[in-house]
């Protein structure tokens, strides 16, 4: 056994895929002193069952670069040790059996386009082509991407661990970790180490810097170890080999048939057949035995019989093919199908790389840079919003919970990508004291970050069933009611998910002053809009910040972001400054009234004056509201006159029935988050996660009026924007509209082309009630070279609707705001 320090700089706890990748990139980087442990053999736990499909098209660019990462990382590994890794870039095909599906393959060749991965679509007879064993009858057409491949998992991690051994680290097999170390100081909770106890009996600590758990399938427990959560759960997954197929050759593509729930790689002359069943079968309830070490679960055909049809409806020669193995390898999935990367709030120096959907060696190879990237700066250096373990909160790490989810997220990723499909499992979790009343109206519920919220309301009589599809939606009319409603009369939202943090002490305003970019020291009773950035000026998060008092600030901010947000003002809040930060999301309600009658109503139900003189925009003030005292805040988010009633929440049902009340003679009515989203876009207002990411600086997104830049304020990430300020834009968010097609639907994700050239992608997209059309936002950029308004505005512009390219008018303004019923308020 190599030798065991008893210190070492890291410490990796797992050698899968994801744990050799941490340490191949940890020491080719020059942090050479890192130690592996691994509780059996090297990619002994799922790694070695694992399918090794590698696709590299994901619904984020993100997340599409890291996966392209692993392509060439895979390609280029053999020559540098020595190993085989048994990478072949054999392309891949997606096949339909539907309209819809083939609807859902054209959106992803133009997603491609956008983001510059190669891809084509093909006919079904070219798919026969290509792929000679399919029956293609049934099929619409198919889309080829030529750059996918496969890889032997095993062969995989034992390079990237040879990798990392030539670098210097350590790799000791047969340890099993059987604590983390942790300390209480001053700058909070940290881990400083593991215990181990090895299968030879021997025991011991090694002291770290940095632990990383990429234990995969016991993440989980490891997490429970230091009181971290990692929110994953084990199911069934399966997959079998057959014998020789006519007309299966080594080069054979990658097949993936997403409505029977299957794919197909070539293995010896036969055929790999997997899949992904709509109703998994979650294991492990009682936890992963210590030494589940290569081994499998029993064959259940039972359960595998949805795939098997379908495979022989794909393949018919399977009739004859023969079974020469099954595979039941349980894999460890996650509550929303992504995986989860990153420090964990809980606690500072412990990292996470785990629950990798059944995508771990695709992934594995991007998300091992990324995340020892983010260990050496401390912070992560590109967008990982979508697999940062800070999306999720404690209650996430419910067993029952996660139990039951998981029954859904394996059958993820064949299930059709509805634009906004709502997952049904483990629903409801949280809800607002709210929920029975807008229920009792009608509300069709979506879920935030486990909080029910009300994405449309649907007319009375009529049942409130979201239909899911790529055109104009069963809900368009009732969604345009709430629209009109709040553009031309008042409606109120429920927006009590919002986030909503307290930081109190006598040094609040200097650390805020440090930590956000807008100028925070104003009056008690004042509102600023602001954003939070990272030291190379991108975006961290995007928040208001209500100042309540000389020492106290309540900071709100998006529904998925409060463990975010928290984690990062814990981290970055100095030790000798006097602030803390205290999330207070469950504690108030928010009614967000807004429209141009706002003002009238509220004045109909409160004897406070509501008027431009005693109330302006941006003020915040503790207000009577028929029986309840509420803090009010004149914001808005949909460019009306409006308020933002922050309720405690024993008073929630109480103050909107007031306003109901009141609010008849007006024409108030309920409104939900896909109203808000139109509204919204219409006016341009941009959406942390979306337009505002950790790539995107406040000049790209227009909004470097809100950073005190010309002051003389040290904020975090300032000396970054003075520089962006002297050099020219490489890519500029812009506004589209899609006049004269009021019968199309954009939904975020279409590319955007200048002269036939793709130039970006949408961000965020809706349909735009008061001007009758489509309405976008994206960036543009010029393919590496700098942009300015005459490059913008010449050109001619298309936006590419599942392969239609649909005329678009591009607004360096939003399009909203030349419309004299737009003009009511600003955010």
């Amino acid at each position: 056994m190599t030798s065991i320090p008893s210190h070492s700089r890291v410490v990796i706890i797992g050698g899968g895929i994801i744990g050799c990748s941490v340490a191949y990139h940890l020491a080719k980087a020059g942090w050479s002193d890192v130690t592996l442990l691994e509780q059996g053999q090297l990619s002994c736990g799922t790694t070695w069952h694992a399918a090794g499909l590698v696709g590299q098209l994901r619904s984020q660019e993100s997340m599409t670069r890291l996966i392209r990462y692993s392509t060439q990382l895979y390609a280029d590994l053999e020559g540098e040790t020595g190993l085989a890794t048994g990478w072949k870039q054999c392309g891949s095909l997606s096949v339909a059996r539907t309209r819809e599906r083939m609807t859902q393959l054209q959106r992803t060749a133009a997603t491609a386009q956008a983001y510059g991965v190669a891809c084509e679509i093909v006919s079904a007879k070219q798919a026969g082509e290509l792929w000679p064993p399919m029956h293609t009858g049934d099929l619409h057409g198919a889309v080829w991407l030529p750059g996918d491949g496969k890889a032997n998992p095993t062969d995989l991690t034992q390079s990237l661990a040879r990798g990392a051994r030539m670098r210097g680290a350590r790799i000791v097999e047969n340890v099993r970790v059987t604590g983390i170390r942790t300390e209480r100081s001053d700058a909070g909770r940290r881990a400083t180490g593991v215990a181990w106890q090895a299968k030879d009996g021997t025991a011991g600590t090694i002291g770290a810097d940095i632990v990383v758990n990429c234990g995969g399938q016991w993440a989980k427990a490891i997490g429970r170890l230091c009181g971290v959560t990692v929110p994953l759960f084990s199911a069934e997954h399966y997959y079998i080999v057959t014998g020789a197929v006519p007309g299966v050759h080594p080069d054979l593509p990658v097949m993936r048939d997403p409505d029977g729930f299957i794919y197909f790689k070539e293995e010896v002359g036969g055929l790999v057949m997997g899949g992904f069943e709509p109703n998994a079968k979650p294991w492990g309830m009682d936890g992963i035995p210590d030494d589940f070490e290569f081994q499998l679960l029993p064959d259940d055909w039972d359960q595998f019989e949805i795939l098997m049809h379908n495979a022989l409806e794909r393949v018919p020669a399977l009739e004859s093919a023969g079974v020469r193995q099954f595979y039941n390898g349980p894999e460890s999935f996650t509550p929303d199908n992504h995986f989860i990367l990153g420090e964990a709030p809980e606690l500072k120096n412990f990292y996470v790389g785990a629950g990798f959907n059944s995508m771990g060696i695709a992934s594995a190879g991007g998300a091992g840079m990324a995340l020892a990237e983010w260990i050496m700066a401390g912070e992560p250096t590109m967008d990982l919003w979508p697999v940062d373990i800070r999306r999720f909160a404690r209650f996430n790490g419910n067993d029952a919970w996660l139990h039951d989810r998981v029954k859904e997220t394996l059958g993820l990723h064949y299930a059709m990508p509805w634009p906004n499909r709502e997952l049904e499992t483990a629903r409801p979790l949280r809800r607002s004291p709210l929920y029975g009343a807008l229920r009792n109206r009608n509300a069709c519920f979506g879920s935030k970050m486990g909080w029910e919220r009300a994405n449309v309301f649907a007319p009375a009589g009529v049942e409130p069933i979201i239909e899911y599809g790529f055109g104009r939606p069963n809900w368009h009319a009732w969604s345009a009611a709430e629209h009109r409603a709040c553009r031309e009369r008042v409606a109120l939202f429920d927006l009590s998910s919002f986030g909503k943090l307290l930081i109190k002490g006598r040094d609040a305003q200097a650390v805020l002053q440090y930590l956000f970019a807008n100028d925070v020291a104003v009056e008690p009773g004042t509102s600023v809009y602001t954003g939070m950035f990272n030291e190379r000026g991108g975006y961290e998060s995007d928040v208001t910040l209500l100042r309540l008092a000389e020492d106290q600030y309540l900071l709100v901010t998006g529904s998925a972001q409060s463990t975010r947000d928290l984690a990062y003002l814990e981290r970055h809040v100095p030790i000798d400054r006097h602030c803390i930060a205290v999330d207070v999301t469950g504690q108030y309600a928010v009614l967000a009234l807004m429209g141009p009658l706002a003002r009238a109503l509220l004045q109909c139900v409160s004897s406070t004056d509501f008027s431009d003189e005693a109330f302006p925009f941006g003020a915040c003030r503790q207000v009577d509201l028929g029986y309840a005292t509420v803090l009010a805040l004149r914001r808005s988010y949909v460019g009306e006159l409006g308020w933002e009633l922050y309720v405690p929440v024993e008073f929630a049902v109480g103050v909107y029935e007031t306003l109901h009340g009141a609010g008849e003679q007006f024409g108030l009515i309920d409104a939900g988050y896909y109203a808000l989203e139109s509204l919204r876009i219409e006016k341009g207002y941009r959406a942390w996660g979306r337009e505002l990411t950790p790539e995107r600086n406040p000049f790209e997104a227009g909004l470097a009026f809100a950073c005190k830049l010309d002051e003389d304020i040290e904020f975090r990430g300032r000396e970054a924007l003075l520089a962006y300020r002297n050099q020219p834009l490489m890519r500029r968010l812009v506004g589209f509209t899609i006049d004269g097609h009021p019968d199309k639907m954009l939904w975020g994700g279409e590319a955007i082309l200048r002269d036939g050239e793709p130039v970006g992608s949408v961000s965020s997209a809706a349909f735009g009630h008061t001007l009758g059309c489509p309405v976008a936002l994206g960036y543009v950029g010029a393919q590496g070279r700098p942009i300015d308004d005459v490059y913008l505005s010449t050109g001619r512009y298309h936006i590419d609707l599942a392969g239609e390219r649909l005329d678009a008018t591009l607004h360096m303004k939003a399009p909203c705001v030349a419309a004299s019923n737009c003009m009511r308020d600003s955010a």
